[in-house]
Order: C-alpha cells, then sequence, then structure tokens
C-alpha cells in the first residue's frame, strides 16, 4: 500500500494533530523518516516531550521492525520464511510470529473464498515472465496456475507449533505481513518509552495508538503527484488504515498496464476496484482486507466486512464510483480548502511535473535527507513551496536556502500541516510533486519565467542544492537536472494537464 510523504508540513512539533482537538495543540511530535524499510518509505512519530524517549521508542521500533522482517521476508534469502520454504514434506518447528502469520493466512483464505492466498505468487510469477515476452499468459498457463493454487501448501500443528510444507508452489506474505510487522514496531514501542500517543506508517500502511487523533489523507488512485489532493481525509485513534490499489505497481504488455494485484482463484489482475481503504481496529485485519476487497466484488467486501466490529472501508471503482460502509463519514474530517482564484492563461490547461530520485542508501537506520522544493519569480521572491519533508525543526536552517526570510511563517499560512497518507504501497525514493501555478495563498501567478529549486541537506551530512530556470507560457517544455549525492535524479515536465 502506498506511503506518500507528508508534503508541505511544516512546524509540525508546534501544531495541533487533529482537527478540534487543542489538547494537541501541546503535543511535541517527534518524527523519523527513513527509506528502504520492508521495500518502501517509513516514519515513525511520537508524542512525547522526551527527547530520550523518542529515541528509546525509535530504536525499538526500529528493532523490531528488523528482527520481524528477518522472519517473514520473502525477498531476503535467509529470512526464516525462505528457509521453511525449503523444505519438503518434514514438520518444522517455526517461531511464533511465522506461526502466527501462517495461520492468519489460512483464515483469510477461507475468509474471502480464495481472493487472498499466499500462493497468489504463482499468478505473480506467471505474469512477469509473460510480461518479459511481451505477450499475455496462455489459458493453459492460467488453468495451470489455478490448479496450483487450489492444492493445500502447508500444514499447521498448533500444539508442536510446527508447520510443514505440502507443495512446492511459491508462496509470498506481502497482503498483510507490513501491516502485521507495523503492529509490533507500534507495540514494541510503548513497550520501551512513555509516549502519549505515536504514528507508524509503512508504505502508506499505518497504526496509530494513543489519545490523539491522527489526520491521516487518503490518496486519489487517478493523481501521480505527492501533493494531489486527497479522496478524503479522516481522524484515526487507536486503530489501523491500509490502502491498497492496482494503480503503482503492474506490468505492461503491448502497451495494455495489467495490475500486480491478481485474483488467485482466476490467475487474473483485477482492475473492477482501483483504491480500497480500511480501517480496522488491529493492523493485519485492515491489510489483509485493504488487499482482499481488490480482487472481491463489491457487495461481497460489504458483507464480508459487516462480520468485524469496527470495519470501515472506502472503494473507488474503475468507473469512478466510490462505495462508503455505513460508518465511513462517521470517520471524514473537513479537507482545508485552499484559497482559489480566476484561472488565467496558462495554468487552466497547463501544469509543472517535478519528478525527482533520492539516492539510495542501503541501511535502514540512515534517515531521509531534509528537502525543500520551492518557485521563485523574477525578482527571487518565492512564490510558492511546494514541498518540505523534515524531521525536526530545529535543523531546518540546514536548508538554508529555503528557511531564509519569511518562508517559514508563509509556508504554515493556509496549510494542512501535520497529516499522514495512506495510499497503495509505493517503491521508495522515487516522487512526483506538481506545481499547479498558484502561490501560497492559492492565487494564480502570472505566465512567465520561474525558477524551481529543490534543496537537500543530511543531518550531519551533505548539503545540495539544484535550480533551473523556465519560462512557464503555453509552450510544454521539459528538463532533465544533473543528479548528486543527495538526490539521484530530477527532472522538471511543463506539460498539459491530463486530468
Amino acid at each position: 500500500m502506498k506511503y506518500r510523504f507528508v508534503l508541505a508540513i511544516c512546524l509540525c512539533a508546534l501544531v495541533c494533530t487533529g482537527v478540534g482537538n487543542t489538547a494537541a495543540a501541546l503535543v511535541n511530535w517527534h518524527v523519523a523518516q527513513f527509506e528502504n524499510v520492508l521495500g518502501t518509505s517509513l516514519e515513525l512519530k511520537f508524542a512525547t516531550a522526551s527527547d530520550a524517549a523518542a529515541a528509546q521508542a525509535e530504536t525499538a521500533a526500529l528493532n523490531e521492525i528488523e528482527r520481524v522482517a528477518h522472519i517473514l521476508s520473502g525477498y531476503e534469502p535467509d529470512s526464516e520464511f525462505n528457509r521453511w520454504l525449503k523444505t519438503a514434506g518434514t514438520p518444522v518447528r517455526v517461531s511464533p510470529e511465522l506461526f502466527e502469520v501462517l495461520h492468519l493466512f489460512e483464515q483469510w483464505r477461507t475468509q474471502t473464498h480464495g481472493a487472498l492466498d499466499p500462493a497468489a505468487q504463482v499468478v505473480s510469477k506467471l505474469w512477469k515472465q509473460a510480461a518479459a515476452e511481451q505477450r499475455v499468459p496462455t489459458a493453459a498457463e492460467l488453468q495451470s496456475a489455478v490448479n496450483t493454487i487450489q492444492q493445500p501448501h502447508y500444514r499447521l500443528d498448533a500444539a508442536t507449533q510446527t508447520a510443514t510444507r505440502l507443495s512446492a508452489a511459491p508462496l509470498i506474505l506481502n497482503s498483510f505481513a507490513k501491516s502485521y510487522i507495523v503492529n509490533r514496531a507500534a507495540n514494541a514501542a510503548l513497550a520501551a518509552a512513555k509516549l502519549d500517543g505515536l504514528v507508524v506508517n509503512s508504505g502508506g500502511d499505518l497504526v496509530v495508538r494513543g489519545a490523539l487523533a491522527e489526520p491521516v489523507r487518503i490518496a486519489d488512485p487517478l493523481a501521480d503527484a505527492e501533493n494531489d489532493a486527497p479522496l478524503a481525509r479522516v481522524l484515526v485513534r487507536n486503530r489501523a488504515i491500509a490502502t491498497s490499489g492496482n494503480y503503482r505497481r503492474g506490468v505492461t504488455i503491448n502497451g495494455q498496464w495489467y495490475s500486480h494485484l491478481v485474483d488467485p482463484r482466476t490467475a487474473q489482475p483485477v482492475d473492477h476496484v482501483i483504491s480500497a481503504t480500511v480501517v480496522a481496529p488491529q493492523a493485519a485485519d485492515a491489510g489483509a482486507l485493504a488487499t482482499s476487497f481488490c480482487v472481491l466484488q463489491p457487495e461481497e467486501s460489504a458483507k464480508l466486512a459487516a462480520t468485524m466490529p469496527g470495519v470501515e472501508y472506502l472503494l473507488i471503482t474503475k468507473t469512478g464510483a466510490r462505495i462508503e460502509s455505513k460508518g465511513w463519514r462517521a470517520l471524514e474530517a473537513p479537507i482545508t480548502p485552499r484559497n482559489q482564484s480566476p484561472s488565467a492563461q496558462p495554468w487552466d490547461q497547463f501544469e509543472l511535473s517535478i519528478n525527482l530520485e533520492l539516492a539510495r542508501i542501503d541501511d535502514m537506520r540512515a534517515r531521509r535527507p531534509y528537502v525543500a522544493v520551492w518557485i521563485e519569480d523574477k525578482d527571487h521572491f518565492p512564490v510558492r513551496t511546494i514541498a518540505l519533508w523534515f524531521q525536526k525543526p530545529r535543523w531546518l536552517p540546514d536548508l538554508k536556502s529555503w528557511s531564509r526570510g519569511d518562508r517559514m511563517r508563509e509556508l504554515a499560512e493556509g496549510t494542512d500541516l501535520a497529516s499522514s497518507v495512506s495510499s497503495a504501497t509505493r517503491s521508495p525514493g522515487k516522487y512526483t510533486l506538481k506545481w499547479d501555478g498558484k502561490d501560497n495563498h492559492g492565487k494564480f501567478v502570472a505566465p512567465g519565467k520561474y525558477t524551481v529549486f529543490i534543496e537537500a541537506a543530511r543531518e550531519h551530512g551533505t548539503y545540495q542544492l539544484m535550480r533551473q530556470e523556465m519560462d512557464f507560457r503555453s509552450t510544454p517544455a521539459q528538463t532533465t537536472l544533473p543528479g548528486n549525492v543527495e538526490v539521484a535524479a530530477a527532472s522538471l515536465e511543463y506539460h498539459k494537464k491530463t486530468r
């Protein structure tokens, strides 16, 4: 499920994290953001007045993520799960975590009538291989995959806590393993330190604990930029939220896009539901249901959700229909509208896409650099901050160019300051931002020449600044910026709007 950064966020340690929650205004939020954790991005937010408590909670959460990922990962060759997959026909005593997740998959396979199955990896491999050959799988290949999936794949014995591998079918625990790990990380953080609340967000799967409500924006599946308007905004308290969808990952065969989400019962990619967001008391339930609701028909999803207390959902179909559970509206909070002004040429037809890729660091404990992206006019006046990604407000001056003058005050005016984002899981490091031609107050700027800035600074590390002047009138243009040690690649594309 997609994690998208808190964009245009400023002074989050000093502002209210929930609409109408005045007590939260005094909360000191400690934020830590990472890349390449569980194959996506990770954000940890701890509500505490103690720096030491926040550090203890962070260490405990990261330790638990690392420990459990080493058990459940399907990509780490030496994980316990992958070692167990190599066994055949012999009862193997497994860890409590692996036993629990395998047991949960058995339950979900039954509850969803086969829509959620760890052997869906059979179908994923088939379609990836076919895509490499630029063809769709044959009917015989699809039927063979279905037949393989329908076999029993393992047998569990609770008395001995053993798991016996019964087939050679490839299995993967992705459907809700990330949500399961995130929940354990939250529990570990709470056990390690005195916290008023916490938020753990792994690629769009969130766990919220404590007395504070976290505002969460639901990503629009038809929008590809981090700062596009959300579908909805909900307040989550002591619950989990997960989003799944077909819009982030997949394969292209002869120009046709096929989702990575597949129906194990037919071996076909699914696209009738393009986004499913689920709020549930338990993180694993939210993750499993979000994936299942992209495979099941909406009426089947409604029937399943009705059997589970505390579960609410929002579905978006490929026709654009919005399907909500009965209690969904009770979770929603208003989206703060930006000031509007009459559109002026060329901004009624054009927009700027800013694509950037953060340099990959293969260390899950390496924090993401601070990044600011903004626009200045020909007089060097900052007309719009597009994104500000940071963790500790006291280190914002390290973004030397962005933080000069009154930019922090300007950014804070009329901006959604503290929302988390739930979306389909996306790969880490690559992000798209958009500029719609408006300034920080929601007014369109005059057509003409402006400069795009991308600034990156790492705590106790490097400093990088990229800039590019562009003419924003009515002529499409694109340019590529040289990469550096923090931003591996960046490009700008001034183009006609697609929506």
